[in-house]
């Protein structure tokens, strides 16, 4: 290999380590190894052969070994202890051992050049995969804003900026449309890596996204001080949230509602509209029942340790409130809470 095509191989190698962030001493390895494929498939050469590359210089070395035996069936790989003794002077060979000796295979150069090539597209198109998987999967969990790229009848294409992103269509709100580059938040459900790279589905249903856009429109929620304790959701709808506060001059729910419901609309306004109820948490299960059906107002909760449920009784005119629309308001606060939940008016508690 020429003095020249060296030196153009470690500029263009330290070029890449600039602009792609990929470590030159990756790339050599996958020319090494590249090589030593090449010497064993060209020169019949089995595993005895290795292939160094100096960083510096561009120079290559190539080392054919030999293994010290017996009786030798193959000459290119095998030598007996005398011959091991007059070829490898200075060292001390036993059978078994392997010696090894610099060569240079005929054509070389050329094989070199090619196959350098190819190692380096093959490695550059590898790092750049690993790269943006270990981008994508630290962002797992979180909040993420895409640009609708694509829509599709069952599943909607979100750009991330160098990687896309799957809205499969479990993870759509029901009747929630989508306009092309409109920009949409989403929560990151999965990073997979694949041979092609890594596939971002997301989500705009998990209750962790309305966990995550608090975090995001709440300081006492990102820092700590307000901890959001249970959250259900029925996506679209309404989710039911409740909340705790670790600093004892700091109202949980004020600081989630915020000034003139700042904070709460905000994440309302991206949630284009589902209603979000906010308690405050308590480890009292009769406490925490009671704020969890709220709107309504709870005359007495009875509740059954054991069996992890609750009877509860509501003024007569509130009942439809407490089961709500459907049930869901009932059904909201039992996720909540982790207790089956049994809602009854006084005058069915009296008959």
């Amino acid at each position: 290999m020429e003095k020249e095509n060296k030196n153009m191989l470690i500029e263009a190698l330290n070029t890449i380590e600039k602009e792609k962030d990929i470590p030159k001493e990756v790339l050599l390895e996958a020319i090494e190894t590249a090589l030593v494929a090449a010497v064993k498939n060209e020169y019949k050469k089995n595993d005895y052969v290795t292939v160094t590359i100096n960083p510096e210089s561009g120079d290559v070395k190539v080392l054919s070994g030999y293994e010290v035996t017996e009786e030798v069936e193959d000459p290119s790989i095998q030598i007996t202890p005398e011959e091991a003794a007059a070829r490898f002077p200075h060292k001390k060979l036993a059978i078994g051992d392997v010696a090894y000796q610099e060569v240079i295979p005929h054509d070389f150069g050329r094989i070199v050049a090619s196959r350098a090539k190819q190692a380096i597209v093959q490695k550059i198109r590898e790092e750049e995969r690993k790269q943006l998987y270990e981008k994508y999967a630290g962002k797992e969990h979180e909040v993420v804003t895409g640009i609708v790229q694509r829509i599709s009848e069952k599943t909607i294409t979100l750009n991330l900026g160098k990687m896309d992103a799957l809205l499969i269509e479990s993870e759509q709100i029901r009747g929630e449309t989508f306009r092309l580059n409109e920009r949409v938040k989403v929560y990151v459900l999965e990073v997979k890596e694949t041979p092609k790279g890594p596939k971002i589905t997301v989500s705009r249903t998990h209750p962790d996204l309305v966990k995550r856009l608090f975090e995001n429109e709440v300081a006492e929620v990102a820092d700590g001080t307000v901890e959001i304790k249970s959250i259900s959701r029925e996506a679209g709808q309404r989710t039911k949230m409740a909340v705790y506060s670790h600093h004892p001059n700091v109202d949980p729910v004020g600081a989630c509602v915020g000034v003139n419901s700042a904070r709460v609309n905000a994440v309302v306004d991206e949630l284009r509209g589902e209603k979000i109820d906010i308690i405050n948490w308590s480890d009292n299960p009769e406490i925490l029942i009671k704020n969890a059906l709220s709107p309504a107002k709870v005359v007495y909760v009875d509740v059954n340790e054991d069996e992890h449920s609750a009877r509860v009784v509501v003024p007569d005119h509130q009942l439809c409130l407490a089961i709500g629309t459907g049930g869901q308001n009932a059904r909201l606060a039992a996720r909540l809470t982790g207790y089956k939940i049994d809602i009854k008016g006084e005058s069915q508690v009296e008959g």
